[in-house]
């Protein structure tokens, strides 16, 4: 078994390109293109260059020694929250930018929810002297201020998404209106592994160089290349379809997803897509998603910006159906209990999408000679008014 995309962009039964007549040119044109794009040397040289001597890569694998000691097992930390800007946003943006680039686009347009994926993006944009316009709710707007005032430092345009529960789903949706409107010299920035293909492929492979280096530095670290668990939160899931990647096909590695449960599965606050939903179409992919009896798609909740998606990407949706991958769920306070523990066990403060990883460390029985990498996919530093207003 394969799972990885097939040449029409299906993982098993998800995946696709669900999308309106006016966006096929948009997407027909970047299908076309980007697989001999990104496998040129060309291309491999400038983006491996960027990640070492711009992003800061390799991020270092941390083994957490207290915390180890905490869940008697051996406890590594990847730690995507050192990278420029802040977390694994920026691994795919530096990709996609050398893409557009490459076809020639002078315009980028991106969607974001806790802002993440918007910074990375402006910065990207200005390192490359190219026009940012980031749709972004508005909800999320205010609550992640200091990521909206660092995408206007970095010249970008940010626009606030008014419609639905003015969350990421919603900035989506601006985004996808944008580039409809816009064929001929806008590149759509998608942060996540959602979307029509080719994204959810585009931004797997950009993100894969996090579980490339989680196995040639646990080599380093204790002479074994694969761990025993892999763990990564899921919202739309690229930071754990990096996490994931290079080991998909090794069964005896455990991959582990954290979905955001909010307030609780059996209530409707939530925003665990695996745990909820069934499988329907959002923007413009075959997934697993909540949505009611009509298809409707149902508002999800988080308090975490970016976790708050009602769908999932389609990779994650067939490693879930296959049982390849394990998908826990993280309430709002086990989230903020975990991230509070690592603060004070190792003086890391991770964002709040990493700390529902962390709830793993808890919902998992190791032994103690097992191996576990966390991906502490970004860190604290917009979060802050929300851990302290709980401290």
């Amino acid at each position: 078994m394969t799972y990885l995309a097939n040449d029409n962009g299906y993982y098993g039964e998800f995946g696709g390109a669900f999308i309106p007549e006016m966006l096929q040119p948009n997407v027909n044109e970047l299908k076309a293109c980007y697989r001999e794009i990104i496998n040129s040397h060309e291309f491999k040289q400038e983006f491996i260059g960027l990640l070492k001597n711009y992003v800061g890569r390799p991020s270092p694998l941390y083994f957490a020694k207290r915390l180890s000691e905490k869940y008697g097992t051996n406890i590594y930390l990847k730690r995507e929250d050192l990278n420029h800007t802040g977390s694994h946003k920026i691994n795919n943006t530096i990709g996609q930018i050398l893409l557009a680039q490459k076809m020639g686009k002078k315009r980028i347009i991106a969607e974001t929810g806790a802002g993440q994926h918007g910074v990375a993006t402006a910065t990207v944009c200005a390192l490359m002297n190219l026009e940012c316009v980031v749709y972004m709710g508005e909800l999320d707007v205010h609550r992640q201020e200091p990521n909206v005032k660092r995408m206007e430092m970095l010249g970008a345009k940010v626009v606030p998404a008014l419609s639905g529960n003015k969350t990421l789903k919603d900035a989506t949706n601006e985004a996808l209106r944008d580039w409809i409107n816009n064929p001929e010299d806008t590149y759509y920035l998608i942060g996540s592994v959602v979307g029509p293909h080719p994204y959810p492929d585009i931004v797997a492979r950009f993100q894969s160089v996090i579980s490339e280096e989680i196995g040639w530095q646990l080599d380093e670290q204790i002479g074994r290349t694969s761990p025993d668990y892999l763990i990564a939160s899921v919202g739309g899931g690229s930071n754990a379809a990096g996490t994931f990647f290079h080991y998909l096909d090794d069964e005896k590695v455990k991959l582990i997803g954290v979905e955001a449960s909010g307030l609780g599965i059996n209530t409707n606050e939530t925003a665990a897509s695996l745990a909820c939903g069934d499988v329907g179409f959002i923007h413009g992919s075959k997934t697993l998603l909540m949505q009611d009896h009509d298809g409707q798609i149902i508002e999800p909740y988080s308090i975490s910006a970016g976790l708050d998606y009602p769908g999932i990407g389609p990779l994650h949706s067939h490693l879930f159906k296959t049982g390849r991958a394990s998908y826990l769920d993280a309430t709002d306070q086990e989230a903020l209990d975990a991230a509070f523990l690592l603060t004070r066990t190792e003086g890391i403060i991770p964002a709040l999408e990493s700390a529902h990883a962390l709830v793993a460390l808890n919902k998992i029985k190791f032994k103690p000679d097992d191996v576990v990498v966390v991906t502490i996919s970004g860190r604290g530093d917009k979060d802050m008014d929300t851990y302290i207003s709980k401290m």
